[in-house]
């Protein structure tokens, strides 16, 4: 498929998995909105990291399913399973992440905290707020994760 194909294919699988914009995408995965519209557009030959990066934020595909799509990987030909680093998240850290997540939102919510320069903000920003939110928890928890795990725990 060329590059124009895939980033049709690509904007279908944004639209099918929730993300209105590509905006809204790049925020929720880390990649820079300028990246996610260039594949969009077909002007950027997608890296094997970003497609790695944007997987787990699309439904019914995978990294490998998207390898395969832009041509860097064959049919038959698995891709490589390299062993995963210390600091990727586990799933009591997703798991914690979602707790103190809820309980941050809850707290604003309830205090009337979510207003700039005294107006209360509207839903569409209270939604991107939250997204930023929970990204910058996924990160302080991955950053953390490198800088105090032990030498000997390290892979």
């Amino acid at each position: 498929m060329n590059l124009k194909e895939f980033g049709i294919y690509f904007a279908k699988l944004r639209e099918q998995s929730g993300y209105k914009s590509q905006r809204e995408l790049a925020l929720k995965s880390g990649i820079s909105h300028s990246t996610v519209n260039r594949i969009e557009s077909g002007k950027h030959k997608v890296t094997p990291e970003n497609l790695k990066a944007l997987a787990p934020y699309l439904k019914d595909v995978d990294s490998d399913e998207l390898m395969r799509a832009v041509g860097y990987l064959s049919e038959a030909e698995p891709a490589i399973e390299s062993e995963p680093k210390y600091y990727v998240l586990s799933k009591k850290d997703e798991k914690d992440i979602g707790k103190d997540f809820d309980r941050l939102l809850a707290d604003l919510e309830s205090n009337k905290a979510l207003a700039f320069n005294g107006e209360p903000m509207d839903e569409e920003t209270k939604r991107l707020f939250a997204i930023s939110l929970e990204n910058s928890l996924r990160l302080a928890r991955e950053l953390s994760k490198q800088k105090f795990t032990p030498n000997k725990f390290r892979n």
